[in-house]
């Protein structure tokens, strides 16, 4: 698969089978996140895999999966089986700058989770504090986003916006996600 192939298939994934991941796809994830470019090169990020069911069952409540899906109403039974923690170590950076550094990290893992047949959901609308809390975590980490990781349960495909930017969820429980056409992105000098 090419990058250009794993960007247009790419879709974020809501539904997840429960079937654990590899540790060594998830080693490479990770991997590519560290190879991803940072301001000043100065590396900040550090990733926490959780993957054990009872702390997966003690986040779950703290993560919100799709906000224009008002209507679902997602279980425990769908989550993704892994999650990284993208964490902020803000004796390297401070973490009000280091949302370029979590944008190239995470978009990285989710193009190799792609390459791997996995699927991804960049989670952001999330209860950092409680969720630091629940890992545990030393007082220098600061929970910048969660990557739910698995084998999708579910298909996603794009297609041109029409009146709404809302994704949704049709018939079969597969995500349509509407995107802006090349003529609207390009600005023209």
């Amino acid at each position: 698969m090419n990058v250009y192939d794993a960007v247009q298939h790419r879709r974020t994934i809501r539904k997840f089978k429960q079937d654990p991941v590899n540790t060594g796809d998830i080693m490479k994830i990770i991997d590519c996140a560290r190879l991803a470019p940072y301001g000043a090169n100065m590396q900040p990020l550090k990733f926490a895999v959780i993957s054990g069911e009872q702390i997966r069952r003690e986040l779950f409540p703290l993560i919100r999966y799709a906000g224009y899906l008002k209507d679902w109403d997602p279980s425990f039974e769908e989550c993704p089986p892994v999650f990284i923690a993208v964490l902020n170590d803000t004796s390297i950076k401070p973490s009000a700058n280091t949302e370029c550094d979590c944008g190239a990290a995470v978009m990285s893992m989710c193009l190799e989770a792609e390459e791997l047949g996995l699927g991804s959901c960049w989670l952001g609308a999330i209860d950092r504090a409680k969720i630091k809390e629940t890992l545990g975590l030393d007082e220098k980490y600061d929970v910048k986003y969660l990557l739910g990781l698995g084998k999708p349960a579910q298909n996603g495909c794009t297609f041109a916006i029409k009146d709404d930017i809302k994704y949704y969820f049709d018939e079969n429980g597969d995500v349509h996600v509407p995107k802006r056409s090349i003529d609207e992105v390009v600005v023209e000098l």
